[in-house]
């Protein structure tokens, strides 16, 4: 049963309160920051901050820390420290080819890797990366992005399709967790839900999010629904009732259901099941 990854939250590493807050709140990962939300002169004792926090439990929680890239003086620094650390992965930001995955696999020889997808370049390899056997998960990162394309802000967020597409069919085409970028309106819930429903419609299996009172939108938007849990189970009960007549489809509710879409109804199960299992 795969964990589910509906939100996942950036917690500033340097922020002991925030850290420990985070053990009870409603998320299904969390991203425990040592970049971009960390000024430099704190990043050194952020890195102890988030030693000692790690030491606690985070219940089912995935637990991934981002670290500084490998251009920047701490970047080295903050992978071998990761290398001792108690988390699920290491998230890489700005990768922009394999090599870049290569680099910090050497510092952290046993960790999954995750990588922040945020470059133009990293958009046109994002097949190479996807399929580097260390790395488990991809991270979108629209607002470096949109940055680096010198795009508008849109609410359909026509600008960003091409590389969420290329990233999306990365993703899914090596078997890796795809999570959506964030929405930077923290307190704009119908604009949130909107974007984490596009994001689901599309394919991702969840959203990073900014602020804990997005959760409940993002982890609504990406669980399947009362009606979808339902028509799973009676299109597999139909399937086969079906196989066991000789018959190679079945109809429910005036559609034919066939093999594929009996894969589709078990994975939206699985899901289901993993989520409950995340809420205890």
């Amino acid at each position: 049963m795969a964990r589910p990854y509906r939100s996942v939250l950036y917690i500033p590493a340097a922020n002991a309160r925030a850290m420990e807050k985070a053990r009870g709140l409603p998320a299904d990962a969390i991203i425990f920051d040592l970049e971009d939300a960390v000024a430099p002169g704190e990043k050194v004792a952020a890195r102890d901050a988030l030693a000692a926090a790690l030491a606690n439990d985070y219940g089912p929680r995935a637990r991934i820390v981002r670290i500084n890239g490998l251009a920047t003086e701490w970047g080295a620094d903050d992978a071998r420290f990761c290398a001792g650390l108690s988390a699920d992965a290491v998230l890489i930001p700005k990768v922009d080819s394999p090599a870049d995955l290569d680099r910090v696999a050497a510092l952290v020889p046993d960790t999954p890797l995750w990588a922040m997808m945020e470059t133009p370049l990293g958009m046109l390899n994002a097949a190479a990366i996807a399929a580097h056997p260390r790395l488990e998960g991809m991270v979108m990162g629209t607002n470096d992005l949109a940055k680096e394309l010198n795009s508008r802000f849109r609410p359909d967020r026509l600008p960003m399709q091409a590389g969420l597409g290329l990233c999306l069919l990365a993703a899914k085409a090596y078997g890796k967790v795809i999570v959506d970028g964030v929405f930077n309106a923290f307190k704009d819930e119908d604009g949130l839900r909107a974007e984490c429903e596009q994001g689901r419609d599309m394919g991702f299996d969840g959203k990073t999010l900014i602020h804990p009172a997005q959760l409940a939108i993002a982890n609504a938007a990406f669980a399947p629904t009362d009606a979808e849990i339902d028509l799973a189970r009676r299109q597999i009960d139909a399937f086969q009732a079906a196989a066991a007549e000789g018959k190679g489809v079945a109809v429910v509710d005036g559609k034919i259901v066939e093999n594929l879409h009996v894969e589709t109804a078990r994975k939206t199960l699985d899901r289901a099941k993993a989520i409950a299992a995340m809420a205890g």
